[in-house]
């Protein structure tokens, strides 16, 4: 693993090669608020989860899409991450990320009444980015995703949790709260501003 380390707001941290946000209620809207400014270069891949309904008609890919300077397209199994991408997690499939950093899919069983479930996707990065990964929880109605972005600052990675006072639905971050200190606590606002530093981190 690369020595290199570079400043980020008076953190000496890794390069980044990865970023995932992971949302639940009123997550559309923020997910959207959040990327709409990325430029279609941005470096970074980023991996969105939301939980939505088990169906195979999801039009969550096209509607950010249509929003996005970024390319969106829904994560396929085997295929690997490549940056300047937003990859949104089918609906009714676990998403993996493999130590080979590429995605895989399943149908195990859900995981806080949700499939996709955002601790396994976070879990599975962890293990294949260490300190070279970024993850953002932000608004919803359950705990998925606490114990997955503790893993996450476990293995070195950087956490982002939306302040809750600034969600929808104030369950998701406040879940996560109890588990850990991130790294940054800030509104989406804030946040966006950070994600944008955030490109000159990757590698």
């Amino acid at each position: 693993m690369s020595s290199q380390r570079i400043n980020l707001r008076g953190q000496v941290r890794a390069p980044l090669q990865a970023l995932l946000i992971g949302a639940s209620a009123g997550g559309v809207e923020a997910l959207l608020s959040l990327l709409e400014d990325l430029p279609a270069d941005y470096r970074l891949p980023v991996v969105c989860l939301l939980h939505q309904p088990d169906r195979n008609d999801s039009l969550l890919a096209d509607l950010l899409a249509r929003r996005l300077q970024l390319p969106v397209k829904e994560a396929e199994d085997k295929e690997y991450l490549s940056g300047a991408t937003v990859y949104v997690a089918p609906a009714g499939y676990h998403l993996s990320i493999e130590t080979e950093r590429s995605f895989s899919l399943s149908r195990e069983e859900p995981r806080h009444f949700s499939r996709p479930s955002i601790d396994i996707l976070f879990e599975s990065a962890a293990d294949a980015y260490g300190e070279q990964l970024a993850a953002a929880l932000l608004t919803g109605a359950n705990e998925d995703g606490a114990a997955g972005l503790l893993a996450i600052q476990q293995a070195g990675g950087l956490t982002l949790v939306q302040e809750p006072a600034d969600a929808l639905v104030p369950t998701m971050p406040n879940a996560a709260l109890a588990l850990l200190k991130p790294d940054f606590l800030l509104s989406i606002n804030a946040m966006r501003l950070l994600l944008a530093e955030l490109d000159a981190l990757s590698c």
